[in-house]
């Protein structure tokens, strides 16, 4: 079996990707956003982390997050959201109820991919690569034209704050970018 290394710095700043298990569309509702929401906010109250960028897509999610000062353990907070957000689902009997025997045996169900992906953020560079990857990624998956046409993004708050033109990645025609309404991910 590979042994996976990740890096661990202590008030990191770090990228993530979450994929659901088989990559079924699991996030198409908005009460399937919302347990997804719950069990972040529970994450960050219970260990306190920065929220700075996301986005939810059908069968995956991207995050950027900044540790505090002294902590370097995202795979806690990521391994912690995703059984909060497991057992929301078992709670409205939304589990699948066929489970291979492999993730019987790890005492997994069918609902996250085994691990995620990271990358810790090197640089400002680095930052804004991240942080555009992260809001065009539902028109590169072809769900929408435009970053502001998905609600479940950060992008409006960064829009709001700054950081991109409302019109930023846009092709709508006659540049009528218009910012939609944001469904909220995390508490800042």
């Amino acid at each position: 079996m590979p042994q996976y290394r990740r890096t661990h710095i202590s008030g990191c700043t770090v990228f993530l990707t979450l994929v659901t298990y088989d990559r079924f569309p699991l996030f198409t509702t908005v009460e399937q956003i919302d347990l997804l929401r719950q069990s972040l906010n529970t994450v960050l109250t219970e260990m306190p982390f920065q929220f700075v960028a996301g986005v939810v897509l059908p069968e995956h999610l991207h995050f950027i997050w900044t540790l505090p000062a002294q902590d370097s353990n995202y795979s806690q907070r990521v391994g912690r959201m995703k059984v909060l957000f497991t057992q929301a689902l078992r709670g409205k009997g939304c589990l699948p109820t066929t489970v291979s025997r492999s993730r019987q045996k790890h005492r997994e169900s069918d609902v996250w991919q085994r691990r995620f992906w990271e990358h810790t953020i090197r640089d400002e560079a680095d930052f804004r690569n991240h942080m555009d990857y992260l809001h065009y990624n539902p028109v590169k998956h072809g769900l929408v034209k435009c970053p502001h046409q998905w609600k479940v993004s950060s992008f409006h708050r960064w829009v709001q704050r700054g950081r991109y033109e409302p019109d930023w990645g846009c092709c709508c025609e006659g540049n009528e970018s218009g910012i939609g309404e944001e469904i909220s991910l995390g508490s800042e």
